[in-house]
C-alpha cells in the first residue's frame, strides 16, 4: 500500500495517492468531529514511517499510540479493505514509535531553554502585551549582551530582578523599562508555573535530531507527544509546537526539494497555534512554512475548520484530506463554500454539497501531482489503518519507552551554572566584601576610641571613653549606611558592571527570536 515513490490513501474513481516527492509542500486534513480525521492522520503516518521518513504527531486523544502496536482484525476494517480493492495487500502490523511528553508522564521529557524559546515565544506564552512585550525583549538582549544563560524559570526571575534594579540605567540605553510591566511579567510566570511550564523549561534541552530517526529496518520513526493532559495549557502546547517548527527551521540544512521528506511534521489541533495569535507571530508562522520545504520538512495542519488556519498559510498547504463539515449555522455554511472553493473543480462532483453528505472514513482528496498542480477534487474512501485502532495499554507504553533508543537521555534533568546562580554567587560575594569592610572600620573606631556599632545599627557607648563620635566617622557611617542594600539587590548591581562574556556577544536568534545554537 506504500509504493516506492508515493502513499496509498484510498480509492476513488482511481487510487488517490500521496507523491513523496511533493509532500514537503505541506497539507491540511480538516473535517468535523467524528469524521476520521484521526485515522487520516493514522495512515499517512504509516506510509511515511514505510517509505523511510520519520514523523511526529500530537496524539490529543490517546488513539495515536496505536502506531506503535500491531492492528486487530475487525470486520469493518476487512470491509473497507475489500471495498477498495487492498485485501490481499492488506496486513497488520506496527511501527517504530518513540514517545514524549512535556510532562514527562508519559514519554521521555521534552525541555528547551528560556534563552532557546525567545522572547517572540515566551511572550505568546505569558499572553503578555506589545508593552510587557518589549520589556522582555530588553531583558533577552541584556542577558545576551552580558553572557547570562536562561535556562529555567529561576534564571527568568533572577534577570527580571535584575532588569528592575537597573530600569532607569536600561531605559537609557534600551528604551523604556517600567517596574509595572516587570511585576506583570513575574505574575504572568506565576500562572504558567501552575499550568506545569517549570517542567518545559530546563536542560538537558532536546536534540532536534532524536526527532529525525530511522530504524534498524528502514522504517521512519513516529515520534508520538502525548498532549492528552498537555491540553489543558493549550497555550503552552501551541507555542511548544511552534518552537519546534522553528528548531528544525534553523537548525537543518537547505536540501531543496529531495526525492522524500526529511520529517514531516503533524499540527493537531491546528487552531490553537493561531487563536488569538498578534500579527508579527502569524507572519513568521507563515514565513516558516514557506520556507521550510527547502530544508525537506513537510507541515501538515489538522483541524476541523479550514478557516481556522489563516489564509496566507492555508494557500501553503498543497495536499488535502477534507472530512465532512456540518453546516448548521452562518459561519458552517461559510466554511463549507470556503473548502469547496479551494479544491480544483471536478465536474462530475458537487464539492460544496458533498462536504456535508461525506460518511466517517470518507473524504474529499487532492494532492499535487506532476509539477506541483493539484490534483481534481475526488470522493474517496480512506483505507484501514494497519496498527492498532486506538490505545495502546500503559504497560505497553512503559515497555517502548525503557526499550527507546533515547531512554536515560533525558529522564534527569540537570542545572547547570546559569543567570541565577552568576547574580546569587555575585551577591555573596559582594555581601562578604561589605562584611570585611564593616569589621575593619569598626576594629579602626575601637583601635582610636571610637563607639561600637551593634549589627542593628544601634551605637553603642564604650564606658570610660567620650562617647561623642567624630565627624569623618559618622559621615562614613550614613555613607555605609545609604549603600547597603538587600543579598540578591547587591548581587544585581555587581552582575550591571559585568562587561559581558565572549559567549554573550556571540549569541544570535533567529526567525522567531529563538537561540541559533551553532552560534
Amino acid at each position: 500500500m506504500t509504493a516506492k515513490n508515493s502513499i496509498y490513501i484510498g480509492a476513488s474513481a482511481k487510487d488517490e495517492t500521496l507523491a513523496l516527492k511533493l509532500a514537503n509542500r505541506h497539507g491540511l486534513i480538516a473535517g468535523a468531529t467524528g469524521t476520521g480525521k484521526t485515522v487520516s492522520l493514522q495512515i499517512l503516518a504509516e506510509g511515511f514511517s514505510k517509505a523511510g521518513v520519520p514523523v511526529f504527531c500530537a496524539d490529543i486523544k490517546g488513539d495515536l499510540s496505536g502506531l506503535a502496536a500491531k492492528g486487530v482484525s475487525k470486520d469493518f476494517l476487512e470491509k473497507r479493505a475489500r471495498d477498495i480493492g487492498i485485501s490481499e495487500a492488506y496486513t497488520y502490523e506496527a511501527f517504530p514509535a518513540v514517545f514524549w511528553d512535556l510532562l514527562g508522564e508519559q514519554g521521555h521529557p521534552i525541555r528547551t531553554t528560556v534563552s532557546e524559546i525567545g522572547p517572540l515565544l515566551l511572550s505568546r506564552l505569558l499572553e503578555l502585551n506589545d508593552t510587557q512585550e518589549g520589556v522582555l525583549n530588553v531583558l533577552f538582549e541584556l542577558a545576551d549582551d552580558e553572557g547570562l544563560l536562561l535556562l529555567d524559570l529561576k534564571d527568568l526571575r533572577a534577570m527580571l530582578a535584575h532588569v528592575a534594579e537597573r530600569a532607569s540605567e536600561l531605559s537609557t540605553l534600551y528604551g523604556n523599562v517600567s517596574k509595572a510591566s516587570i511585576g506583570a511579567i513575574q505574575r504572568r510566570l506565576l500562572v504558567l508555573e501552575r499550568q506545569g511550564g517549570e517542567n518545559f523549561f530546563g536542560e538537558p534541552a532536546l536534540d532536534i535530531r532524536d526527532f529525525i530517526r530511522v530504524g534498524p529496518d528502514g522504517r521512519g520513526v513516529v515520534n508520538v507527544l502525548a498532549a492528552n493532559k498537555l491540553m489543558t495549557s493549550p497555550r503552552l502546547y501551541a507555542v511548544f509546537l511552534l518552537w519546534l517548527l522553528s528548531e528544525l527551521f534553523e537548525e537543518l540544512p537547505e536540501i531543496g526539494d529531495p526525492e522524500k521528506p526529511k520529517l514531516v511534521f503533524f499540527f493537531d489541533e491546528a487552531h490553537l497555534l493561531f487563536s488569538g495569535a498578534p500579527k508579527a507571530l502569524v507572519e513568521k508562522v507563515e514565513q516558516v512554512v514557506r520556507l521550510i520545504r527547502s530544508k525537506g520538512v513537510g507541515v501538515y495542519f489538522v483541524t476541523q475548520n479550514p478557516l481556522d488556519i489563516p489564509e496566507t498559510v492555508l494557500a501553503q498547504l498543497g495536499n488535502r484530506i477534507q472530512h465532512a463539515l456540518r453546516a448548521f449555522t452562518p459561519r458552517d455554511q461559510k466554511a463549507v463554500r470556503a473548502a469547496a472553493e479551494t479544491f480544483r473543480p471536478n465536474p462530475d462532483l458537487n464539492t460544496e454539497r458533498v462536504i456535508t453528505e461525506l460518511g466517517v472514513g470518507e473524504a474529499l482528496v487532492s494532492t499535487l501531482e506532476g509539477k506541483g498542480i493539484p490534483s481534481i477534487v475526488q470522493r474517496t474512501l480512506i483505507r484501514p489503518p494497519s496498527s492498532r485502532l486506538g490505545p495502546i495499554t500503559q504497560a505497553e507504553r512503559r515497555s517502548l519507552i525503557q526499550s527507546s533508543a533515547v531512554f536515560g537521555v533525558y529522564e534527569r534533568a540537570k542545572d547547570r551554572k546559569s543567570a541565577y546562580e552568576i547574580l546569587m554567587s555575585r551577591a555573596e560575594e559582594e555581601q562578604r566584601q561589605e562584611q570585611r569592610s564593616r569589621d575593619k572600620e569598626e576594629k579602626h573606631a575601637r583601635k582610636h576610641g571610637e563607639p561600637r556599632r551593634s549589627r542593628s545599627g544601634f551605637e553603642l557607648p564604650d564606658f570610660g571613653r567620650d562617647d561623642r563620635p567624630k565627624k569623618d566617622s559618622i559621615d562614613r557611617r550614613s555613607r555605609r549606611r545609604s549603600q547597603r542594600d538587600t543579598v540578591l539587590e547587591a548581587g544585581l548591581k555587581s552582575a550591571a558592571r559585568s562587561l559581558g562574556s565572549s559567549l554573550g556577544r556571540a549569541l544570535v536568534r533567529g526567525l522567531m527570536g529563538s537561540l541559533k545554537r551553532g552560534n
